[in-house]
């Protein structure tokens, strides 16, 4: 037992040290890193269940860790795990009732509010699988929102099913916030991706995933925010480099007639949207690209889809891979799993294997 709670305090040192982090995970030491990090027991599940059970009695106790307090209302909030329970279920607050509880999350592990930037929207959730190995695993990145304005750059419960899609099928899925216009307007989205995709860079390992396997997927404003980060390398960082992305149902060059969602983010200026448009500077990439968009798509944004479709074709780049969905009620309903009605799940998976054959980036 002694070894046990050892690594109890282990974890509620590392857990406090990154709600006191600005930088949560991304300035750890080298030994704190080990000292968080889960992956030593991921071949122990059975263990798993006492670890929580040593954490919470020394949190509990009133113990100092490191000359810390321990806070366990805050280090839980932030990191929930699904199906841990000592008596074998899965959490039942009703912050995590949706998810948790949902048939495709069953045996997923997530961890909440990491932040990865300094602004209270940049936060991002990780989910694991039950592997049972320690072989780094591929990493699906989704930014999703279907507004430039207001809180549609949130991580909301439904976009959990995205990451359990991920997790599924051997990956971790992360997903992310970006900041909302018009506090926020052009180019804040683009270097939101550049930083997320930065820290999980430095930080996916702690959840046995491979930075060097990260594909990013956009979602609607989402897939402009992805194409713009890839479009513009000024806004990128040192080590925010990404091995494929899905761009789905996305927007890519303003037009005069933006919407007025679209201005508060863009600007009011006309004579400014191209140069803040995705083109020309994605047709210069070399990055695999899987474009999507789905048939009940407004006629704008398949214009849009087919038009870059085309010029990426006509490029000295490559002509992506494209799949047409049969619908897109939201970011979970296009993982489907019937592939042959117009999903984007297969294709996502092939683009993985792809990436992972040849050893990309």
């Amino acid at each position: 037992m002694d070894g046990l709670a050892g690594t109890s305090e282990r974890v509620a040192l590392a857990g406090l040290y990154a709600l006191k982090s600005p930088k949560h995970l991304t300035r750890l030491e080298p030994r704190q890193r080990e000292a968080w990090n889960p992956r030593w027991d991921r071949g122990l599940p059975a263990m798993k269940k006492y670890l929580v059970l040593c954490f919470l009695l020394t949190t509990v106790s009133g113990a100092s860790v490191g000359g810390a307090e321990s806070a366990l209302p805050d280090v839980v909030a932030n990191v929930v795990k699904v199906g841990l329970a000592l008596d074998g279920s899965s959490d039942s607050s009703p912050d995590n009732a949706i998810a948790d509880r949902s048939e495709p999350c069953v045996q997923v592990s997530f961890s909440r509010n990491l932040k990865y930037g300094e602004s209270d929207s940049n936060v991002l959730d990780v989910a694991t699988g039950d592997f049972k190995d320690m072989t780094p695993r591929p990493v699906l990145l989704f930014v999703a929102g279907e507004s430039f304005a207001g809180d549609d750059g949130a991580a909301g419960p439904l976009q959990d099913e995205a990451m359990c899609f991920a997790a599924r099928h051997g990956m971790v899925g992360v997903k992310m916030a970006y900041r909302p216009a018009p506090e926020n307007p052009w180019p804040a989205g683009a270097k939101d991706v550049a930083a997320a995709t930065s820290w999980v860079h430095q930080n996916i390992d702690l959840f046995g995933g491979s930075p060097n396997e990260i594909v990013t997927v956009g979602y609607a404003v989402g897939a402009f925010h992805v194409a713009s980060f890839l479009a513009h390398p000024e806004f990128q960082e040192r080590d925010s480099d990404v091995a494929g992305v899905v761009l789905v149902s996305g927007i890519y060059r303003i037009s005069a007639d933006a919407s007025a969602a679209e201005k508060s983010y863009f600007g009011g200026d006309p004579s400014k949207y191209d140069e803040r448009s995705a083109f020309p500077g994605i047709l210069k990439i070399v990055t695999p690209i899987l474009l999507a968009w789905s048939v009940l798509d407004p006629p704008g944004l398949v214009a849009q889809g087919e038009k870059l479709k085309e010029l990426l074709c006509n490029s000295a780049a490559h002509c992506p891979h494209t799949t047409l969905l049969a619908k897109r009620d939201s970011l979970p309903s296009i993982f489907g799993p019937d592939s042959s009605n117009g999903s984007l799940a297969e294709p996502t998976l092939e683009l993985v294997r792809e990436i992972e054959a040849r050893g990309l980036p």
